[in-house]
């Protein structure tokens, strides 16, 4: 019977940041950043006859809780909110906080604490050399995936370090 035989080493690193973002604004405006400047070289690419980005986003998503409290501060209720987009979120926030058959149903005034959200932003990537990997950008970490070429951990990495919020 024949073995497996390895063609690659696919690798994967992450970045704890010293500092979560303060914020999803502050991610997507980094996010944007990347998408415009392109700051790692990546090229862009055709598969299946489409021409492909550079650097293109691959998903995202952003999560949170409305806590419910009672009139004498104590925590009765909480509802968890997820979506596809930053508007999305901020839609469903809104429109939840907004509901007072809601606040009504759970016996207290409902509220968003915007430093318990979480968020990832995942950019597919195409490197000059041909691979595709990807940087997964979360509330406190960096990871990038999927990667052979130790020179692009080494461009990702040095770029990371000339942005004062992922150090």
């Amino acid at each position: 019977m024949a073995d497996f035989v390895s063609k690659s080493t696919v690798k994967s690193a992450e970045r704890i940041l010293a500092t979560p973002f303060a914020n999803k604004a502050a991610l997507n405006t980094l996010i944007g950043d990347i998408l415009v400047d392109n700051p790692w070289g990546c090229t862009s690419y055709v598969s299946g006859g489409e021409n492909l980005p550079a650097v293109s986003k691959s998903s995202e998503y952003y999560s949170g809780t409305i806590i419910y409290e009672n009139n004498d501060g104590k925590q009765i209720g909480r509802i968890s909110v997820k979506s596809q987009s930053s508007a999305g979120f901020d839609t469903t926030v809104t429109n939840v906080l907004a509901n007072e058959a809601l606040e009504t149903a759970m016996g207290g005034t409902g509220s968003h604490d915007s430093s318990e959200d979480g968020f990832s932003i995942t950019l597919k990537c195409h490197a000059a050399n041909g691979e595709l990997y990807n940087v997964t950008f979360k509330r406190d970490k960096i990871s990038v995936t999927s990667y052979e070429s130790d020179a692009i951990l080494t461009t990702i990495e040095t770029w990371a370090d000339t942005i004062p919020a992922l150090a």
